[in-house]
């Protein structure tokens, strides 16, 4: 039988050194690193059953030690229970089991006692939770009905699908998605955009101002000028570029970005977001950008930074 060509590279688990394989299973680089394995694993295998020997003679030891004692120590009650003796004392702290002091450095643990908590807390298995039914769904999308309603790609709605685990079947090479899902996952948007009427395409930005196509996508991306996706173009706000330009009047917006707000208040992003979450201030997001609530940020940097009368 003639042998395989193929030679795999891979790292033996014993000594740790490169060696070429004929066989992705194979796992050592020689007889004797595959011998010097096998001896480890059986002498670790003698170690565990000699250590599990040793517990069950100690246990055995301690049980009859403790024979009819009605008296036990902390490390008596300990072994009765398997339990550490540390457990043993977190048990009298919370009061589950009485201990009682004979002198300033003497405790005993009654045997009774132990029977009465074991007898007063019985294991009660939980019911088997019924697994809740699932809807049926009833309702679908075609991909296209998709990607035209959300205005998103067809990488994305895959992207999207697979990260959100979104229901679909397949039907004669057609791919349709649940509809109620869909509608929850993609409809979430900022509704604002839609009260936009004027907008700038990317060649109408570059005639306009001259700028290159990093320098618009870093100006939208430091300010969050609004955007929308019309097939497979971008447009952006008119009135929001024409703001960030100085040509026209500053927008005036109930909602601060994350740039707006650390140039403001003079502070990094990570005591910005530290003061968001610590104070639970409003916010929304706008595809993957952070907008604040404007009063709210005022309002609390206002009473922060304002030193206490006297």
């Amino acid at each position: 039988m003639a042998t395989s060509k193929i030679r795999i590279v891979k790292i033996c688990e014993r000594c740790g050194m490169e060696f070429l394989a004929q066989k992705q299973s194979t796992r050592f680089c020689s007889h004797q690193c595959s011998r010097m394995a096998y001896k480890d694993a059986k002498r670790l295998e003698r170690k565990r059953n000699t250590e599990a020997r040793v517990r069950t003679h100690v246990q055995e030891i301690v049980q009859s030690e403790i024979g009819d004692k009605e008296l036990l120590t902390f490390r008596e009650a300990a072994a009765l229970l398997g339990i550490t003796k540390q457990a043993m004392y977190a048990l009298v702290a919370r009061g589950s089991i009485i201990a009682y002091k004979i002198t300033s450095r003497l405790s005993r643990i009654r045997k009774t006692d132990i029977d009465k908590m074991l007898e007063s807390n019985p294991y009660i298995s939980s019911p088997l939770r019924s697994k809740k039914q699932r809807e049926p769904i009833t309702e679908f999308y075609t991909t296209k009905e998709v990607l035209e309603k959300f205005s998103i790609s067809n990488s994305w709605l895959f992207t999207v699908a697979k990260r959100q685990n979104i229901p679909k079947v397949t039907q004669h090479g057609k791919t349709y998605w649940s509809k109620k899902h869909c509608d929850m996952i993609f409809g979430k948007r900022d509704t604002s955009v839609d009260e936009i009427t004027e907008w700038y395409s990317v060649p109408e930005i570059q005639e306009k101002y001259g700028m290159t196509l990093s320098a618009i996508y870093c100006l939208v991306s430091k300010v969050g000028i609004p955007k929308k996706k019309e097939g497979k173009e971008i447009r952006y706000s008119k009135k929001h570029f024409d703001a960030a330009k100085g040509t026209a009047e500053p927008v005036e917006l109930e909602w601060y970005s994350i740039a707006e707000a650390t140039e403001k208040f003079n502070m990094s992003r990570d005591q910005l977001y530290h003061y968001i979450k610590t104070y639970k201030v409003k916010k929304k997001m706008v595809g993957k950008y952070c907008y604040l609530a404007k009063d709210e940020v005022d309002a609390l940097f206002e009473n922060i930074f304002t030193p206490p009368s006297i």
